[in-house]
Parts: C-alpha cells; structure tokens; sequence
C-alpha cells in the first residue's frame, strides 16, 4: 500500500510542529484549527420560555405538536434553535426530556426527522452496542419526538471545534463510533442513505470534483463494487463531536437522521475532517482504516473526499450568504461597535476554516491517486 509522499501545510493562522502521519491514511502530514469549548453537564431545569412576538408564536406551534404525541411534556426552556428544528427541555412526569419538533417542513427536512424517528423506534427492538436516549414519544406525521435528556457534556459544541479535544475525550468517541460500525442490525432496519456514484457525479457538474477527480473516485468505487456487499458498515452517519455526549457512565450518540449502511469509514472520515488540530488522532482513524485493508482503505478515502467537498460546499455557501447580507452591502450597519466585531471575526473564522479544508481536500486528493496508482 503506498500514500501520498507529499505534505499540506497548515492555513497561515499561526506557525505550529507538523506532526507526521496524520493525513487520510499513515503519511501525508497536516495540522489545522479548531476548537473546543468545554460542554456542560446537565443540570437542574429552571427559567421559562418566551412565547411572545413571531418567535414566540413558532414555539407555540412546536409545543402544541409535541402534545398531540406526549401530552404530559412540560417545556422549560429553549435547548436549541434553528431554522429547520427546535430543542426544547422539560420533563415527562419524573423523566427530563428533549422535545425536538420540525419547523422546516420541506419534504428533505420531513423525511430525514421521520428517518431519525424510525431509527429510536428501531433501537427500542435492537439496541446497539453504543448508549442513545430512549424514545418516550414519536409523531413521525407532524414531525414531533420527545426522548430522555441524557446526562453529560458534548465533545465540543461547534461543528468545527478551533483546539484538540482532550485525548480521554477523543478516545471515547473513536471507541463508540468502533462499537457502532460492527453493529449489524437485522435486514431491512436500515436502508443506504448515500448513493455514491450519484454524489460523485453531483459534486463534479457543480465543479467541485475535477475530471481527474470523477476518473479516479469512480475507478476506487469499481474495485470496491465486487466486494461493496462485505464491505457493508452501519454508521452514524453524522459522527461530529457535538453528536457525542461524554458522560462518567460512557459515550451518548445523538442525532440520527443519517443513520444506515455506508461503505467502511464515513464515520471515521467525519471525525478525520473535524479533528483538524489532533494530528495523533488523525494518524490512529488513517491506522484504523488501513488496518482493515485496502478495500476498507479504499473506501475510507472515497467517504473522506465526499465529506470534505460537502463540508466545503456548505461553508463556501455560508461565506457567500453572510457577504451577501453583510452591512457594507445593504448599506446599514450594526447597532454597535461589539456587533461590527463579532460580525468581522465569524466571518474572518469561517474564511480560515475554508482555507483549512480546501487544504485537506488537496492532500486527501493526492491519497486517492496514490491508492488508484497502486491497483
């Protein structure tokens, strides 16, 4: 097996020791930025939720459909929100409980809650060998799920964390994740939420993928074609630190809307992508993908350009959307000089963040034509 010979060096945020072997698999050498923020463990409930205004009347609207399925909820506050879903903490008789209801009820959004749905009602047949909150109630129809709130702090509460997670903490999320991929549930729980050739084929008609590119990915998934039924791996499927719960009693996974069978190593492949500043723990996900092989190499290196170019996609889309609206452009300005900041350093954050996985893209690409040169 050969790997890429040459090195990528680090987005120019501060000069840093490149530690050696810690790319997509055993050799090529990269450090990036990211940061951890401390989580927090659970603690007693208290505050209230604002229902006023039009943020007020979407809440309510959330809280009426998780009483059709569980009435007995009693929301407390705002865990989370977003655009497409709302976190909300309350309890359920003695039990704390998160309430997670859909806001964005396009049909992408709807059929990957009603996915995550399917995936707790299956857990509570077969459980897997990794510890997940137990279902309490489920409204696949107006997309509404109440599970237990379980203990513990995220492994870092940004999708990109800035330093290295504490090796304990690193550790225990590569063990969970090791225990998940050798879960096989029984046929037909899960489905295959990734059509790669169709992905591969996407990404290179929106020019993320050269023609180089498209050649050799699809000539990796030829090989792997024969033996794609053996290589077969039940992943997460969205394995970022912030979907890990660390707790005395042992990991949490949560969010499971891109659970199924993947090729060997997408989990692996995510946590590869956000660990930007843990070069010993890439280099241990690159000799825990190897070590199953080439095949598993093989596809350990197709999963990782896929998640890079997609994290890339979607990071490039959040820098043009946030140009966009910037104040210079609409011609109005923050309220105050605080806000101007914040507004400057997000923007000068996700700019470096690109720079970092536009390097990585590069040295994976080299991964891959040195695996295709070896076939």
């Amino acid at each position: 097996m050969n790997t890429a010979s040459s090195s990528v060096s680090a987005p120019p945020r501060e000069r840093r020791t490149v530690t050696p072997g810690s790319g997509p698999y055993l050799d090529p050498t990269h450090a990036g930025r990211t940061r951890l923020r401390a989580g927090t463990v659970a603690g007693p409930l208290s505050g209230r939720l604002d229902l006023s205004g039009p943020q007020g009347a979407q809440l309510r609207m959330a809280i009426t459909a998780v009483h059709r399925v569980c009435p007995e909820f009693n929301p407390v506050q705002v865990l989370r929100r977003s655009g497409r879903s709302v976190l909300l903490v309350g309890s359920t008789g003695r039990t704390t409980a998160v309430a997670k209801c859909l806001l964005d009820h396009s049909p992408v959004w709807t059929e990957r809650f009603r996915h995550e749905i399917a995936a707790y009602r299956a857990f509570v047949r077969h459980r897997p060998p990794v510890r997940v909150p137990r279902l309490i109630a489920a409204d696949p129809e107006n997309c509404a799920l109440v599970i237990e709130r379980m203990p513990g702090r995220a492994a870092a509460l940004t999708r990109h964390p800035m330093d290295a997670p504490p090796r304990a903490d690193i550790r225990s999320a590569l063990g969970a994740i090791a225990r998940l991929n050798t879960w096989r549930p029984p046929a037909g729980m899960f489905d295959k939420p990734l059509d790669y050739a169709s992905r591969i084929t996407h990404y290179h008609e929106l020019g993320l993928f050269t023609d180089r590119d498209l050649g050799d990915l699809q000539k990796l998934l030829h090989g792997l074609a024969g033996a794609r039924q053996g290589l077969g791996e039940f992943c997460h499927g969205d394995a970022l630190l912030s979907n890990i719960l660390l707790s005395p009693a042992g990991p949490v996974l949560v969010d499971w809307e891109h659970a199924g069978w993947y090729l060997p190593g997408y989990d692996l492949a995510t946590l590869w992508t956000v660990l930007a500043d843990a070069p010993a723990a890439r280099r241990k996900i690159s000799q825990l993908a190897a070590a199953k092989g080439p095949a598993a190499r093989d596809a350990f290196l197709v999963n990782l350009m896929l998640v890079l170019t997609r994290e890339i996609r979607m990071y490039e889309t959040a820098v043009q959307r946030a140009m966009r609206e910037a104040p210079s452009a609409t011609g109005s300005v923050p309220a105050s000089a605080p806000e101007r900041q914040n507004a400057l350093t997000a923007g000068e954050e996700q700019r470096l963040l690109l720079r970092r996985l536009h390097d990585d893209c590069a040295m994976a690409r080299r991964a891959v034509r040195a695996a295709v040169g070896t076939r």
